[in-house]
């Protein structure tokens, strides 16, 4: 068997845990992966049309079936001739429930934000064939084989794809179904390893190099994508911190879909928390959410290909709209922004609040000049975006620090101390002594205030008042374990010894529930010492709790 070699840091459980391991819940593993696999064709009287769905039992509502369809296909106007690849991302229907959330998120909990499964959102991995073929009315073959999942595995799954297309093209679904079943034989996605995925088995052995190594499962070629906006890449850094309405006009759906996760990338390690839709188009169920006029436009990135759109968005702030890849482009006036055949520029009248880095750009002209490979170039421009932002969430990190309660106002018998709030002036203060100004000149504290409007922030904060919430927990459940509860326990009433044991019990079924860093044996000595009290207890009140 010729396997998917993947060498990322991932993680997590299967979809649904089963129960007893001697019957396994069937498509547990592959939903681990997947939600589903389609095929979509054209038809001459109903226009794209699902022909396929596998495992055939998958419930998709109609509306997702509908965004499927129309985003599986490039519109007329990128004219795709062979085989295109490119990738969507559409909304959930309300009210759709999946049995792997129903459990602990192991996965989400320990994966990086930007590897984590979504919740609201599928992601469509498409592989489009479109060739001339005389037994067909239109006399064009059009056919997409689409992988629909909740994981944002780019690299892995249009590897994927490349694989299982072309032979699916060929021999239709009884391929699909064996491709399925091996998926469905892969192990969970686990951080940290490196995974065997075999795929096609052993009749494709000889026909398929060995293995494939991915590297990443996600990771873009960045230089590819940035290469005609190379000098603007401070303004398009800043413009996805801050969660800017943008709109990508490309001439393909793979330069669309592409442009729009490596922006949506620029702020790793830090998560990009608005909408964004790698293809767009006028059929999507949100066009009309997105197109009103009557309010701002919303915090999404959107990729689009139709020209029809460059009449529909000249209001929004921020248009980028591109042509060959190695084309540069520049900076324009929004005004300008008005005729189908508008030329390739960013639009927009946005001021930066940082310098640019120009020996950083320089060194990527100078790799151009020198030929130096993409993956080099791309390595070189994912570390410098990457330094940026760390410089960006340091002085942020350092302050919630501060407002950490101290360890030593921990006290086994009071409610833990809360955490400070958080104060924008007062973070604001400590820019003087440990901000990030050393790295790049500018307006940084402009950046902050506009930042702390900004989606990205509010998701952030969340995301880091949660965990330190827990730390906190875990501090008091420490400072509990190493406490002397039995001789607390002489002097005390019955009623208060009672109150004691069921906080304790609650603390203990908390922290295993959500798995806080805390040592098992302290967990076990606190169990023991529980134990031990309640058998301190009379026996009507041994009874009562041990029924609990």
């Amino acid at each position: 068997m010729d396997p998917f070699d993947s060498s990322d840091s991932l993680e997590g459980p299967s979809k649904t845990a089963a129960t007893n391991a001697e019957v396994p819940v069937p498509w547990s593993r592959f939903s681990a992966w997947l939600e589903c696999v389609c095929v979509v064709t054209f038809d001459l009287e109903l226009g794209q049309a699902i022909e396929l769905v596998y495992p055939h039992d998958v419930k998709l509502t109609e509306k997702e079936k509908t965004s499927i369809c129309y985003l599986s296909f490039p519109d007329s106007y990128s004219g795709c001739l062979g085989d295109t690849q490119f990738s969507f991302r559409l909304r959930q229907s309300v009210g759709r429930s999946s049995s792997w959330f129903g459990h602990e998120d192991a996965y989400n909990r320990d994966a990086p934000v930007t590897l984590q499964k979504e919740h609201a959102h599928f992601h469509g991995y498409v592989y489009f064939r479109q060739v001339k073929d005389a037994s067909v009315k239109r006399g064009y073959f059009q056919k997409s084989l689409v992988v629909v999942s909740r994981l944002p595995f780019g690299n892995l799954f249009h590897s994927l794809l490349q694989v299982i297309a072309p032979e699916y093209f060929e021999k239709h679904e009884p391929c699909l179904e064996t491709v399925c079943n091996e998926i469905d034989q892969w192990p969970a996605p686990v951080p940290g390893q490196t995974l065997n995925l075999p795929v096609m088995g052993v009749v494709m052995q000889n026909l398929l190099p060995a293995p494939t190594v991915l590297p990443s499962v996600h990771e873009l070629d960045l230089f590819k994508c940035f290469q005609s906006v190379l000098i603007h890449m401070q303004m398009l850094w800043e413009l996805m911190l801050l969660g800017e309405p943008v709109v990508v006009m490309a001439p393909s759906p793979t330069v669309s879909s592409e442009t729009v996760l490596a922006l949506v990338s620029a702020i790793a390690p830090l998560r990009y928390c608005g909408d964004y839709r790698p293809y767009f188009t006028i059929h999507d169920s949100e066009f009309k959410e997105y197109t009103t006029r009557t309010q701002a436009p919303p915090n999404v990135i959107l990729g689009v290909t139709n020209p029809f759109f460059i009449k529909t968005f000249h209001c929004w702030p921020h248009i980028i709209r591109l042509g060959d890849l190695k084309m540069s482009v520049k900076v324009k006036k929004l005004a300008k922004l008005k005729t189908l055949d508008t030329k390739t520029g960013i639009y927009t009248a946005y001021k930066t609040f940082l310098h640019k880095d120009k020996s950083f750009i320089k060194r990527l002209l100078k790799g151009i000049q020198k030929k130096r490979p993409s993956e080099v170039q791309s390595a070189i421009l994912r570390r410098h975006l990457l330094e940026q932002t760390e410089s960006f969430i340091l002085p942020l990190e350092r302050y919630l620090e501060s407002l950490m309660p101290p360890q030593r106002s921990m006290s086994p018998w009071k409610t833990p101390p809360q955490i400070r709030s958080f104060s924008q002036d007062e973070f604001m203060k400590t820019l003087e002594q440990a901000g990030p100004q050393l790295t790049l000149k500018g307006d940084w504290t402009g950046l902050y205030r506009r930042f702390f409007r900004s989606p990205n922030f509010d998701s952030w904060y969340r995301l880091r008042h949660r965990e330190m919430t827990q730390k906190v927990e875990c501090l008091h459940l420490e400072a509990i374990c190493a406490a002397d509860l039995l001789t607390w326990n002489k002097d005390k009433s019955e009623v208060e010894i009672v109150d004691l044991i069921l906080k304790l019990r609650e603390k203990l079924m908390k922290a295993r529930k959500h798995q806080l860093p805390v040592k098992e044996e302290l967990l076990e000595k606190l169990e023991q010492s529980i134990q031990t009290i309640i058998s301190s207890l009379p026996e009507d009140l041994q009874t009562l709790l041990h029924r609990q």
